[in-house]
């Protein structure tokens, strides 16, 4: 569809020029690599995804219907009160692929609080057949419930509206649906509606969903898809090809990857990427405008979403995750272009990310418990929080950035001494505590299971000055103890239960759960031997710092599984640093700048011209 303007977006297009042949050869064989990379899935799942919808639709109307009657409505009354599920996210945008989850909207009317929805529907979900993995997080910035039924992952968001009943045939087109509602409300019902104008709002959308299939894939290799570590999450990578849809309206899947990488290298950010002008209108909610809101002026990345309200969907954003997505930018830039030129294959461009081997330095931030249950929400809590640690790390000196790893790492460890269970709440895990079962400890006294979730942020640190000599110190500890303080804020946080530790290792020290199998390299000599008792090892305090200069703000709490609390107070870097914390962009300053094809202007995008 077109607008009255003749065009699709904010400006017109860069080009209405069809695709070359070169192009259209570039496309063929990129459809041939999405398929080789297994992002198609297959018949049989489909069907079970839609079986599993229907199922869960039925549940919604249960428990819009039993809330309804404990309200005091006659059984008429709650029959009729309704209850309807929406799809959003990547299966809405038709670019779902095996194994991935569903986004689904839960509508219910205004009888039904979002307390009923935690209380009542997450247990209702734990009955339904072949569910598992049930939680809830009713803190974060968007509630939600997360489950697997029949192994299809789901995540559920809440909206109460305005209404008595939900008929079957609701619309959320309507911006007066809006009305009366409370902000997480609001955002809940955003993912649906977003999506619906994206599709609305971009050419030819069999080409769109080809082009973001491509970029979603690249970013999940490359470990920048995510937005609660402040990366890019799904809503803001769907925007962005979008944009690039508008811009070239008549090109290929393959032209519009190519000119996606060029122009989001390009981006003059703030700036921010709209798909249309942002809308007011009478209803009393927030839109986006960095003009009135101090907040989102403080946006780095501000790709707005095209549903009104208007909101940023990459809020998240630090100084570190710009970087190393800007960076990203320029790589698949310069490999689209060996595409192009018959140089390169697309499979270089889904190349696996290369985060366990970049930095020499790493924190383990390492949050446990003794249930899977309390695991998943505990874990869940800390790394909504690792956002707050890269921001506070980025204030530190000679700490160029802080890169947070986009997931954490599960493990369940079976210990039959308090001492096992310390250490494995503390990042060190044993190769003989690794290899027992669950059954190696049944029925001996003092056994106990940790349910373990371990997050990394690579530091890259600032090259030793010319003539230094003697150990750096890093002094992070004003960062890693105000996250463990922010952590432990969480209303539902048990000192006795759940364990938080933040700790730095060496690249030579990282477990070998982390890398594929056959990918870790030799591990590097080190410069200067090994010095003083525990040199090498692990460690919250540096082994060479005199005991009356060793600062600790370690707090241990001994849990009933023994499992203790722990923040990092300081790292001290040793030995010779220069060249060995190149600039994050080194590999990147050998690329040359990315251009457009000539007669193509970024600057159109941007209204600049």
């Amino acid at each position: 569809m077109t607008t009255e303007k003749g065009f699709l977006g904010v400006t017109p297009p860069i080009s209405t020029a069809e695709s070359t042949e070169r192009e259209k050869e570039v496309t063929a064989t990129l459809m041939e690599e999405l398929r080789r990379q297994n992002t198609f899935e297959s018949v049989d799942e489909a069907r079970l995804r839609e079986t599993v919808l229907g199922r869960v639709a039925a549940v919604v109307k249960k428990f819009v219907y039993e809330v309804s009657l404990s309200r005091g409505l006659s059984e008429a009354a709650a029959n009729a009160a309704g209850g309807k599920i929406f799809t959003f996210g990547s299966y809405r945008l038709g670019v779902h692929s095996p194994g991935s989850d569903i986004d689904t909207l839960c509508v219910v009317p205004k009888h039904v609080s979002r307390e009923d929805f935690f209380e009542k529907f997450e247990p209702m979900l734990r009955d339904v057949e072949d569910a598992t993995e049930v939680s809830g997080v009713p803190e974060a910035y968007v509630p939600i419930v997360k489950a697997k039924i029949s192994g299809i992952p789901l995540d559920f968001l809440m909206a109460r509206l305005a209404l008595s009943s939900i008929p079957d045939d609701l619309s959320l087109k309507d911006d007066n649906l809006l009305r009366n509602l409370d902000e997480r409300c609001v955002r809940s019902l955003g993912g649906s509606r977003v999506n619906d104008e994206i599709l609305r709002l971009v050419p030819h959308v069999e080409v769109y969903r080809d082009s973001l299939r491509c970029i979603k894939l690249w970013a999940q290799r490359r470990a920048i898809y995510s937005n609660v570590n402040g990366f890019l999450g799904g809503v803001a990578w769907a925007i962005l090809v979008a944009r690039i849809c508008q811009l070239y309206p008549n090109a290929t899947a393959g032209a519009i990857v190519s000119r996606f990488f060029i122009i989001m290298y390009q981006w003059s950010w703030p700036q921010p990427v709209l798909l249309k002008q942002i809308e007011e209108g009478p209803l009393q909610v927030r839109v986006w405008n960095p003009k009135l809101y101090p907040a989102d002026r403080s946006h780095r990345m501000p790709i707005i979403t095209p549903a009104y309200p208007a909101m940023c969907s990459t809020h998240n954003v630090t100084a570190s995750t710009q970087m190393i997505v800007t960076e990203e930018f320029k790589k698949g830039a310069d490999i689209v272009d060996k595409v192009i030129v018959g140089t390169a294959s697309w499979s270089e461009l889904f190349q696996k990310h290369d985060f366990f081997h970049k930095y020499r330095y790493y924190l383990q931030v390492i949050a446990s418990t003794g249930t899977a249950d309390l695991q998943i929400k505990w874990a869940g809590t800390v790394e909504s929080r690792i956002r707050q640690l890269v921001m506070k790390l980025e204030y530190v000196d000679s700490l160029i950035l802080a890169h947070p790893f986009i997931k954490g790492f599960d493990q369940v460890s079976h210990c039959i001494t308090e001492e096992e269970v310390r250490q494995v709440a503390q990042g060190q895990i044993s190769d003989v505590v690794a290899k027992r079962t669950k059954a190696d400890i049944e029925g001996l006294d003092g056994s106990s299971t940790v349910h373990s979730t371990t997050f990394y942020i690579g530091l890259l640190i600032e090259p030793k000055p010319l003539g230094a000599v003697g150990p750096r110190r890093l002094d992070i500890s004003y960062p890693t103890t105000e996250f463990t303080k922010l952590v432990k804020m969480w209303e539902k946080y048990d000192e006795d239960t759940m364990g938080i530790v933040v700790r730095n290792i060496k690249s030579s020290a990282l477990p070998d759960y982390v890398f594929d199998e056959g990918e870790r390299q030799p591990k590097q000599v080190l410069k200067r031997p090994k010095t003083g008792k525990g040199s090498g090892k692990s460690s919250n305090t540096s082994p060479d710092m005199p005991n009356k200069k060793r600062r600790r703000s370690e707090t241990t709490q001994d849990s009933e599984h023994g499992i203790p609390g722990l923040s990092f107070s300081s790292a001290t870097l040793h030995g010779e640093t220069n060249g060995l914390y190149a600039p994050i962009n080194r590999a990147a300053n050998e690329i040359k700048t990315p251009q457009l094809p000539l007669g193509e202007n970024a600057a159109v995008a941007t209204g600049a011209l």
